[in-house]
């Protein structure tokens, strides 16, 4: 049943893709033409066959009126690098008119390519509220299906009206956009738009132009956060600095001594005195805090994630970054790590990893945690941002402990969840947090 609905789906798709090139007064004309059409099957009885060919032959000619139109223009889009959910944000598009006569009466539209989501995806997801609909629409999972589309789509755009273009102009023209999910947005096509004469039907000019913006997560504006930890020391010299936070200051030079790295050695005063000299550094401590994100469920979408996701987005904007490092650790397809903070990466590039971050379903926890305790000698503390609270997560952060990294729990969880009811904690009780999906603090304005 699931795979016919899904073949249904897909041709009603390509359907509404041609129905939407009917203007307003077109959809209109084209339902009276099937009514017609239904209601004068027997010409005996009625003449409302007539009123169905004249309609028809009406639709025919407003048609072939666009087969006619094939303007040439140029365009350039100037699109944000970021938005956040939520939050419209306006972009330029600059339309050249390269065809020979004045262009008037266009319209400008939004084209993202084809956005049917694969069978399997379709066949796995549960759509968010699909308890609340009657048992059709949940054995049909129409309503699932619109959801994927708009969660490929990402952002919402109205067709503009253009004005007048003369030969050779050009026309700037401002378009908003309503971002209403995270990820990121792929424009695929720009399409100039003219009706017919009629008015019934759009024709279509349309020029490839591809391009993304990230689609950052909400940001909420969180109280002064006093991290627990303190300065550790990170092995490996100045040549491992940029990739684990680590840095050398020169301090003086000193004779060669056996085992010295060839990377040392100063050539200039070994050629002076005539004997090698080796520069000498002391290594500097630095605090070094990990947020780790919780990414494991079996939902492909669920309110909770999306909470946890905004949570550690927040957080990275709310944590100064001049004087430590913050390592955002999660796993999606493997384990991923990225560092910013004292030159070696940027709050806005977490930003932008957090927008595509996605739901692990089908890998286990245990890849986080030992990724995670592999990496424990350097942390000065840990952010753990988690869906639950288990065995697995209490037993991570009882070893983190016994390491002696300090540890800060946020949980977030839905409203109604009790996970935390009744159950030994084996942290400090004030190092534990419990958000409810949906109730986090005001969002941040961009």
């Amino acid at each position: 049943m699931k795979r016919f609905f899904y073949r249904s789906f897909h041709i009603f798709y390509q359907i509404n893709q041609f129905h939407r090139r009917f203007t307003p007064a077109g959809r209109l004309v084209l339902a009276c033409t099937v009514a017609s059409a239904v209601l004068g099957l027997n010409t005996n009885l009625s003449m409302t066959y007539q009123i169905f060919t004249f309609l028809l032959m009406t639709l025919a000619a407003s048609f072939l009126q666009s087969c006619f139109f094939n303007i040439r223009f140029s365009a350039k889009r100037r699109v944000p690098r970021f938005a956040t959910v939520s939050e419209p944000f306006v972009y330029e598009v600059m339309i050249e008119n390269l065809s020979g006569q004045v262009q008037k009466g266009l319209w400008l539209m939004e084209d993202f390519g084809d956005l049917r989501p694969e069978f399997e995806i379709f066949r796995d997801f549960t759509e968010p509220g699909q308890e609340q609909r009657n048992y059709w629409d949940r054995l049909m999972g129409y309503y699932g299906w619109e959801w994927l589309i708009a969660r490929k789509r990402i952002v919402s755009i109205a067709p503009v009206i253009l004005p007048d273009i003369p030969a050779g102009g050009s026309a700037t023209i401002r378009i908003t956009a309503s971002p209403e999910y995270r990820g990121v947005i792929s424009f695929d096509r720009l399409i100039l738009a003219r009706p017919d004469p009629l008015g019934l039907f759009f024709a279509y000019s349309a020029i490839s132009l591809p391009q993304t913006a990230a689609v950052l997560p909400r940001r909420h504006v969180l109280p002064d956060i006093d991290l627990p930890g303190r300065r550790m020391f990170h092995p490996g010299g100045m040549t491992l600095s940029s990739s684990v936070g680590d840095s050398t200051e020169f301090i003086s030079m000193r004779d060669y001594r056996p085992g010295d790295p060839m990377q040392k050695i100063h050539w200039r005063s070994w050629a002076k005195i005539g004997k090698p000299v080796v520069k000498e550094y002391q290594a500097e401590f630095f605090v070094r805090h990990a947020l780790i994100l919780d990414t494991f469920q079996n939902e492909r979408y669920s309110q909770p994630f999306e909470d946890a996701v905004s949570l550690a987005a927040s957080l990275a904007c709310t944590i100064q970054t001049q004087e430590t490092l913050l390592e955002l650790m999660f796993v999606d397809s493997r384990f991923y790590s990225f560092t910013s903070g004292r030159g070696l990466g940027h709050p806005d590039r977490v930003l932008e990893i957090l927008a595509s971050v996605s739901p692990t379903r089908n890998l286990p926890f245990s890849i986080l945690g030992e990724s995670v305790l592999t990496r424990s000698g350097c942390l000065s503390g840990c952010i753990c941002i988690f869906l639950t609270w288990d065995n697995e997560r209490k037993a991570l952060m009882a070893r983190l402990q016994a390491m002696g990294v300090p540890v800060w729990v946020i949980i977030v969880s839905p409203p109604d969840a009790d996970i935390l009811d009744n159950e030994p904690m084996q942290i400090s009780p004030e190092y534990v947090f419990r958000f409810n999906a949906g109730k986090l603090y005001p969002a941040v304005q961009t």
